[in-house]
């Protein structure tokens, strides 16, 4: 993790004593990364992860919001879990790194010595498993680890941090456009640049991959009703089955993305 940290840092100069500082951390950062593991907490429920986050960035010296994002349309109502933290290092640009919080409701099985043994409900009130399956487990701790060495550091920078726990990135209406609504841009300092990391299993320990426009995918959902008319079976020419008309809507749907629409255009 002490490398991803200082994949922030490249740009400076005095790498070694940055390093130094990485490496320090590095031991507590892994027990970190085991903690949240264990502890997973699905979305629109992130309360102890979002504490824990908090905890961590004041414990950097940062000014900390807790409770941060608004889902005033949401059912079942939603929390706001967000959280933002501050730290003012005189004039000069003012960069925001953020991270997720949540995890995904799926049962662990990896047999690790500190896999997740979370058990959460759903919003139909079934209970399900929890597990950071996606990595978000490693983001905090890198933003975490991020945050100290940044703030250890401040003899070599100059400007504003402003560090995001982004809630409910895995549904919709997630967590970002919460944070938006509840004043993210307008109650905090806005920023100039952004930054955030996904881990991927493509690319060895250690190293970091960087590409011009977009990188990763998202997903969305579309809600279509198929009305159909029903009849008797000796006259289907008379009928609209609607079976038959959504299976169409599937594949023309399928095919527009991955034929019609270049695979790098955001329009897919």
């Amino acid at each position: 993790m002490s490398i991803l940290v200082l994949a922030f840092l490249t740009a400076w100069q005095g790498g070694g004593a940055l390093e130094a500082l990485a490496k320090k951390e590095a031991p507590s950062l892994g027990a970190l990364y085991q903690d949240l593991h264990r502890s997973p907490e699905i979305s629109y429920q992130e309360s102890a992860t979002a504490k824990r986050i908090a905890s961590e960035l004041r414990g950097a010296g940062f000014t900390v919001a807790e409770n941060c994002g608004k889902f005033p349309d949401s059912t079942p109502p939603r929390e706001g879990h967000g959280v933002v933290g501050v730290l003012r290092n005189g004039a000069g640009s003012t960069i925001l790194v953020r991270t997720d919080l949540d995890a995904l409701p799926v049962e662990e099985k990896t047999g690790l010595p500190y896999a997740s043994r979370a058990r959460a409900k759903n919003d139909s009130g079934e209970e399900v498993g929890a597990m950071h399956a996606c990595g978000h487990d490693m983001h905090m701790s890198v933003f975490v680890g991020t945050a100290r060495v940044l703030a250890a550091s401040r003899d070599r920078w100059h400007g504003t941090l402003v560090f995001v726990g982004q809630p409910a990135e895995e549904r919709a209406p997630g967590g970002a456009e919460a944070l938006l609504r509840d004043g993210l841009y307008t109650k905090y300092p806005k920023p100039d640049a952004c930054f955030a990391l996904h881990c991927n299993l493509g690319l060895e320990a250690g190293k970091m991959g960087i590409v011009p426009g977009y990188a990763l995918a998202n997903a969305d959902t579309v809600d279509i009703t198929v009305r159909g008319r029903g009849g008797h079976g000796s006259r289907p020419e008379a009928t609209k089955d609607p079976i038959v008309l959504a299976a169409q809507i599937v594949v023309s749907l399928q095919t527009l993305v991955s034929r019609e629409v270049p695979p790098g255009s955001r329009r897919s």
